[in-house]
Parts: C-alpha cells; sequence; structure tokens
C-alpha cells in the first residue's frame, strides 16, 4: 500500500511540474510576443508611443474598476474587460475621425460649388460685356492676352490607408476544444499507465471486454492507498482527467485574456495616431475651406465692380464713340478702360491657377488672390 501510495504521489508530482514547465513556457512565450509587438509600435512611432502606452496602461486601470452595470467586473476577466473596452474605444475614435474626414470632403464639395457659381456670375454679370466694350474701344485685348480659366479639382490628397480594427476573442471556444484534447491525452495516459502496472497489452483495435475495463479501473483507486475497487477507481480517472481539463481550459482563458490586453494597447496606441493624423489633413481642409470662401467673396465684390465698369464703359462707347486707338479716347475715358482691364486680368489669372497642388493648398493661387485683392484696394481708392 505504501509502494502504491509513493507511486501515485510521484506520478502527481510529475504532472505538476511538466505542467508548471508547460505553463511557464506559454507565458515566456505570450511575453516575448507581447514585446516584439510593443517594439514595432514603438519603431513606427518613437518616444511618443511609450508614453502613450503608458497612458493606455493608466487608462485601463481606471476602466477595470467601473461596474458592468450592477454587477462588479470578476478578478479573473478584468484583462479581458479591460481589451474589449480598449477596442470599443479604439473603434469609437477611428470611427469619429472618419466620419470628421467625410464631413470636411463634403464641405470641400460643396465651397467648390458655391465657387463655380460665383465664376458663373461674374461672367453674365460684367467680365463679359466689359472684355466685348473693351474690344469696341480698341484697347488692346485679344482672347490671347488673357488666360483661361482652370476648371478646380480639388481632391485631398490622401495619406493613410484605412484603418480596420480586429476584434478579440475570449479563447474559450480554442480553451474549450484544447481542454477536450488535453483530457483525452491524459486518459489515455493513465489507462497506458495502468496497463504497464497491470501487466497488461491493450489491443487498440478491439474494445476491451468488461474484466479488462473493470480491472483498469480497480486499479485507480490503489492510486489513494485503497484496495481495488471499481467504483472509486473509475471516480479517481474522471476526477484526474477533469482536473486536468478545468486547468488546461483556465491557462488557454488566461493567457488569452493576456495576449487581447498587450493586442488592444497597441491597436488603441495605433488607432489614437491614426486619429492625430486625420486631424492634420482636416487642418488642410480648413485652410482649403477658408481659402475657396474668401475667394467667393472676392468674386463677387469683382462683380460689383465691373458692372460699375461696365456702365462707364458703356458711356464712353455711347458719348465718344468708335475710334481708331484706344489713346484717342478721353484721358478719364482711357484711365477707366486700363483700370478695368487690369481688374479683369487680375482675376482672370487667379482663375487660371489651380488651387491643388498635390492634394495640398496651391501657394501660387494664394498669392494671385492677393493679387486680385489689392487690384480691388486700388480701384476702391479712387473712391474713397
Amino acid at each position: 500500500m505504501n509502494e502504491n501510495k509513493s507511486e501515485s504521489e510521484e506520478m502527481i508530482r510529475n504532472v505538476e511540474d511538466e505542467s508548471s514547465k508547460i505553463i511557464d513556457e506559454m507565458i515566456e512565450g505570450l511575453e516575448n510576443e507581447a514585446s516584439e509587438g510593443l517594439e514595432e509600435v514603438n519603431d513606427a512611432g518613437s518616444n511618443v508611443i511609450d508614453k502613450k502606452i503608458e497612458e493606455v496602461k493608466n487608462e485601463t486601470s481606471e476602466i477595470i474598476e467601473e461596474p458592468l452595470g450592477d454587477m462588479p467586473l470578476p478578478a479573473k476577466a478584468k484583462k479581458h474587460v479591460r481589451a474589449m473596452k480598449l477596442i470599443e474605444k479604439a473603434k469609437k475614435i477611428v470611427n469619429e475621425s472618419n466620419k470628421r474626414a467625410d464631413a470636411c470632403k463634403l464641405l470641400l464639395e460643396t465651397d467648390l460649388e458655391k465657387y463655380e457659381n460665383a465664376k458663373s456670375e461674374l461672367g453674365k454679370g460684367g467680365l463679359d460685356t466689359c472684355l466685348s466694350f473693351l474690344k469696341k474701344l480698341k484697347y488692346q485685348t485679344t482672347d490671347d492676352d488673357l488666360p483661361e480659366e482652370a476648371t478646380v479639382v480639388f481632391e485631398v490628397k490622401e495619406e493613410l490607408k484605412p484603418m480596420v480594427l480586429k476584434d478579440i476573442s475570449s479563447g474559450k471556444f480554442s480553451g474549450f476544444i484544447y481542454a477536450l484534447i488535453g483530457g483525452f491525452a491524459m486518459a489515455v495516459g493513465m489507462v497506458y499507465l495502468a496497463t504497464e502496472k497491470l501487466g497488461m497489452t491493450l489491443n487498440v483495435t478491439k474494445v476491451p471486454s468488461e474484466d479488462v475495463t473493470q480491472s483498469i479501473l480497480a486499479w485507480f483507486s490503489t492510486l489513494l492507498g485503497l484496495h481495488e475497487d471499481v467504483a472509486i477507481g473509475a471516480g479517481v480517472l474522471g476526477f484526474t482527467v477533469l482536473l486536468v481539463m478545468i486547468l488546461i481550459y483556465m491557462i488557454r482563458v488566461s493567457l488569452k485574456a493576456r495576449s487581447n490586453l498587450h493586442f488592444a494597447v497597441k491597436q488603441f496606441v495605433e488607432a489614437e495616431m491614426y486619429t492625430e493624423q486625420k486631424s492634420n489633413c482636416k487642418e488642410k481642409t480648413d485652410k482649403i475651406d477658408a481659402h475657396i470662401k474668401d475667394a467667393i467673396e472676392t468674386l463677387k465684390t469683382y462683380e460689383i465692380l465691373l458692372k460699375e465698369q461696365q456702365g462707364k464703359l458703356k458711356r464712353i462707347h455711347y458719348i465718344e464713340g468708335e475710334k481708331e486707338k484706344s489713346t484717342e479716347y478721353h484721358d478719364k475715358s482711357y484711365i477707366e478702360m486700363r483700370d478695368t482691364y487690369e481688374l479683369i486680368r487680375a482675376i482672370k489669372d487667379f482663375m487660371a491657377i489651380s488651387m491643388s497642388e498635390e492634394g495640398d493648398l496651391s501657394s501660387k493661387s494664394v498669392l494671385y488672390l492677393q493679387h486680385a485683392k489689392d487690384q480691388i484696394d486700388k480701384i476702391l481708392k479712387r473712391f474713397y
């Protein structure tokens, strides 16, 4: 009996040592994997990401203290719940960032539509008529003198690929599968051990007889220092297999929870970086939006001024008639013709420059718009 007891204790110690070894190897592998994952993130974002990871870790500690509804969170579920909350928050900030970017694109489309309408109104409101009168008054202007208007196609350069966040699993299903495999392996191993001790050789191609089965089951009771008993032996076998299955299941779920948390932290940091870069795109879009709005107001001002110049040119043409050269008109009339042409030239030069330059606001467009506004100031100084 003592010999059987010592054998059972030795077998249990071997199982515990082997289980501890497996757990240590799995944990070490997971930590190495998580460390490699965080190193990749650090390479992408340098020291800034280190700060973010620390902030996220602190934040997850605060998140976990919050109750889930009215029920407190179980201690073993904390890592998985923290990971789930981080993934959920990462999805939220990415979705909000994408919505803001889409709103900016829609705003640009609306601005460009208004800009095209303003150009059309300018042509109808005085520019085309002024050009016609300047030709009649023999002022030096041909179609080649003035540049053609550029078609505005403003597409913000997409520097970022859409970010797709991955969901995480709890590891319960895979843990259940591993537990079944481990339990089966444990059962086979224990049956093999029993046959070795009993001096039997099982034929795996056939179902063992009832006597053989009872002998094997009865042997397991001796592990507890008891006499051979089928019921107790079956209980020992079932309990041992179940214990191993529970152990494997808990290890799998625990390791998966730790892995999920590392993965969730990495994704959350990447989501914040993605959002920051999207914010930079929004700043560019805001500059473009302000430029287009400024251009529209300038076109409207030109429409007013050219309508006034149109009346003056009409009066000159009606009173002084058509002469061979524009220099033959009265000096004040010639000044009106010159100022009208300079206005047209300035706004035409601006409209001929593309606002887009590699997905960003064109510096030339900004410069030519300012020149067009300077011409407005020059004309207004004559009146005030």
